[in-house]
């Protein structure tokens, strides 16, 4: 895969994530969305089990797997749906990808660098931390310009 499509994809990912920033970390009520919103609505477990077409304790059950997160996004998403609501899903990082990859890429190209110069500092030939630091970078540049799977082998 190309560097350029690399890239592209990695920004459009992060424009596609950057509105689901501001949810992470926030907190699920007691009982989960699916009882928080249908006891919002003044839904009763009976009625709202009429609604979806699923027995009452069918419903409770699956009010608790998603609390506890055991309900599977089709049994979720069907649920939503007798709420009149939509599930939108989203895995949200703790920071851009972009800062992700640059981040792996200079750790790679520091390991790599200060393993020979390690190995040069015992025979008393380790070259100044100014030409180290260019080296990582230098290294770090041909990382994200090639295959970005080596990054993560």
């Amino acid at each position: 895969m190309s560097t350029h499509f690399n890239h592209l994809r990695l920004t459009q990912t992060d424009q596609a994530l950057a509105p689901f920033a501001a949810l992470r970390g926030a907190p699920i009520p007691p009982g989960g969305w699916l009882k928080a919103i249908r006891e919002s609505l003044g839904r009763s477990l009976r009625s709202q089990a009429a609604l979806a077409h699923i027995a009452a304790p069918t419903l409770l059950k699956s009010e608790t797997a998603e609390a506890n997160g055991g309900i599977s996004l089709g049994q979720l998403r069907k649920l939503a749906e007798h709420l009149d609501c939509e599930l939108v899903y989203a895995l949200v990082p703790k920071e851009p990808l972009s800062h992700m990859v640059e981040a792996r890429a200079q750790q790679i190209a520091r390991q790599e660098v200060l393993g020979v110069a390690y190995s040069m500092g015992l025979e008393d030939q380790r070259p100044s931390d100014t030409f180290l630091d260019e080296q990582v970078n230098t290294r770090k540049r041909a990382l994200l310009a090639g295959p970005w799977a080596r990054l993560w082998r």
